[in-house]
């Protein structure tokens, strides 16, 4: 016992006038209170030091739950930022001109590669024997103009700025959001496609196929009745309104007139039987008596 509480060797430590005793000595009743002692100061010290830490510890986590979120406000905001890339877009087919190689923008991205081939193959045919180019563009929506058919001229007018360049030029433009599209050209396009078959284009061709979002039929199909145009041979004609037309479910005047007078003839007889039933049951009472 008197080893594992005070040995000699660390009792000096604790209080250096120990050292001067003799080994004999009994000293067991001198290290029970430095021992207690020294536990104390033990004891005691690591609250002061820990105390303060608690506040600090608190708004550490205060900063990052605040931190974390402003970060979560800012992603769901981080949207908005998308609209500038829809006006990029929209302006990119303007800016980047005419396509090399082939006769179709498909910026809305809702085109076949075979449909694009097919166009390409029936365009480029037109422009080798009759020398008139026409490019197609898609687009999904439009922010700087009203309309399609202000979009189309924009791009006529930048693609091809003087008359002599965009005389036989034609642009077709089809703008998947709104189901509408538009077609404008040079003086030659024009005169060569005919003012009847480009409004039966844009009034037929476009707007009702791109309304049942049939949008690889409705440019293959209006680029072969501008072609047949152009040539000189019948017009194909368009996609006729009636088939796209819903059916009402309305009722006509003459079912309504009859069916109402079947509601009149039953709630007559009904008003009928309601006095007549009564009536002859009291008679018959009153007969008895």
């Amino acid at each position: 016992m008197e080893t594992i509480l005070s040995p000699p060797s660390l009792s000096p430590l604790f209080n250096p006038k120990l050292s001067s005793l003799p080994p004999n000595s009994k000293s067991l009743f001198l290290t029970k209170p430095i021992i207690n002692s020294s536990l104390k100061k033990h004891s005691v010290q690591p609250i002061k030091a820990s105390s303060p830490t608690i506040p600090t510890s608190w708004f550490s986590h205060a900063q990052q739950g605040l931190a974390a979120l402003a970060l979560s406000l800012a992603l769901s905001f981080s949207p908005v930022l998308t609209s500038g890339n829809a006006l990029a877009s929209e302006f990119d087919v303007i800016n980047e001109g005419p396509p090399k190689g082939s006769y179709v923008v498909d910026d809305a991205g809702v085109l076949s590669r075979v449909t694009k081939s097919d166009v390409k193959r029936l365009l480029q045919d037109l422009e080798d024997r009759k020398n008139f180019h026409i490019n197609f563009i898609t687009v999904r929506k439009l922010t700087s103009k009203a309309d399609a058919f202000e979009y189309a001229d924009q791009v006529l007018e930048k693609w091809y700025p003087s008359v002599e360049e965009g005389n036989n030029k034609g642009i077709v433009v089809l703008v998947t959001s709104q189901k509408e599209g538009a077609i404008t050209g040079g003086p030659a396009f024009v005169q060569a496609v005919g003012e009847g078959v480009l409004d039966a284009t844009v009034s037929e061709n476009l707007p009702v196929l791109a309304t049942e979002e049939k949008y690889n039929e409705a440019i293959y199909s209006s680029a072969k009745r501008i072609v047949a145009a152009i040539d000189g041979l019948p017009d194909p004609g368009g996609p006729k309104l009636n088939e796209n037309k819903r059916e009402s479910n309305f009722k006509t005047k003459e079912e309504t007139d009859e069916k109402r007078g079947q509601f009149t003839l039953v709630v007559g007889g009904l008003l009928v039987i309601a006095f007549v039933v009564p009536m002859a049951q009291y008679y018959a009472y009153v007969s008895r008596k």
